[in-house]
């Protein structure tokens, strides 16, 4: 399908197109973080870093639109200089001083939070009230909050200042950008796979049929750990109820609402506790500029287990008892 047939088509739904010009707009901030390192002489890795950037960006905007194997020689072509640690960041940005940090707070306040609270909100309304994507509604409230910031402090606040800070944000995180989507894509090969038919062989030779509270416990636990391993909770939950939650939980009666909720709660407890979960785990290290690398993850290991053992104790609770 062309270009010109997706917009005319009646098949198309409205989210579909409006998905795929925030596509195309987070493509066009990739291309500019690739420009303006490529341009960047105190980048000493400027041509991976321009190459990985600039790749992303176009897969972004015209990956739709190409064949399959011409995309996938991209993202060969994109993962090349992450794999020979080519990608990275220069100092020619325009990160703002320390004076000129505590200068902002002293103008804006608690008020900073207003563009930040403006895009969770504009996301819920689209998700409750309209059929359109709640991706769009995020893009939606990005804009809304740049312009309630651009209001905030006119002068300090114009589009280079967003385009630049954007371009930041992308060399501070690098490559790990592409993590959660990977795993999402690995959790869909691991199901098309029959992975899970494979867990379910495994854990029927060891746990007993029809106890619903070894079940419970297994599923869970599996909930967690699988997670560690893939890094998202919402790729593990696919392979581990079709392993564990369907045979061994969901066949012996339990109410599949209460038990796909928790089970992804326990998910999200591996989450805490694995730096396959970069964009929670390892991100935050980089962005706080901590010396610890796993330092995140030590300080959320104990609440983790906690947590977990609680859902489980929660799911037996609602489902057994």
């Amino acid at each position: 399908m062309s270009i010109l047939e997706f917009i005319q088509s009646s098949n198309i739904t409205l989210s579909e197109k409006l998905l795929e010009i925030v596509y195309v707009i987070i493509g066009l901030v990739c291309i500019y973080a690739a420009m303006r390192n490529l341009r960047d002489q105190t980048n000493e890795k400027r041509i991976g870093t321009a190459i990985f950037w600039g790749v992303l960006g176009l897969l972004f905007i015209i990956g739709r639109w190409i064949p399959s194997e011409v995309a996938g020689g991209l993202v060969i072509v994109m993962v090349l200089p992450p794999i020979f640690k080519q990608v990275g960041a220069g100092k020619d940005t325009m990160k703002p001083s320390e004076h000129k940090m505590h200068e902002g707070f002293q103008a804006l306040g608690s008020r900073i939070f207003i563009p930040a609270f403006s895009i969770g909100v504009v996301a819920l309304l689209f998700a409750l009230f309209t059929s359109i994507s709640s991706l769009v509604g995020i893009t939606v409230g990005v804009f809304i909050g740049m312009i309630i910031l651009a209001m905030m402090r006119p002068k300090a606040n114009g589009p280079r200042v967003f385009l630049e800070d954007s371009r930041r944000m992308l060399d501070i995180v690098g490559p790990l950008v592409m993590l959660p989507t990977l795993l999402a894509i690995l959790g869909a090969t691991f199901t098309a796979a029959g992975v899970g038919d494979v867990i379910s062989d495994l854990v029927g030779a060891v746990i007993p049929q029809g106890n619903l509270v070894i079940g419970i416990v297994v599923y869970c636990v599996g909930m967690a750990l699988f997670t560690m391993i893939m890094g998202n909770a919402f790729a593990a939950i696919t392979v581990m109820t079709v392993g564990i939650g369907a045979p061994f939980v969901l066949s012996l009666g339990a109410d599949p609402t209460i038990v796909g909720s928790l089970a992804l709660t326990c998910g999200y407890c591996g989450t805490l506790m694995t730096p396959m979960a970069a964009n929670f785990n390892i991100v935050p290290v980089a962005i706080l500029e901590m010396d610890d690398e796993y330092g995140v993850i030590k300080k959320q290991i104990v609440p983790a287990l906690i947590m977990l053992a609680f859902q489980i104790a929660l799911m037996i609770s609602l489902v057994v008892l």
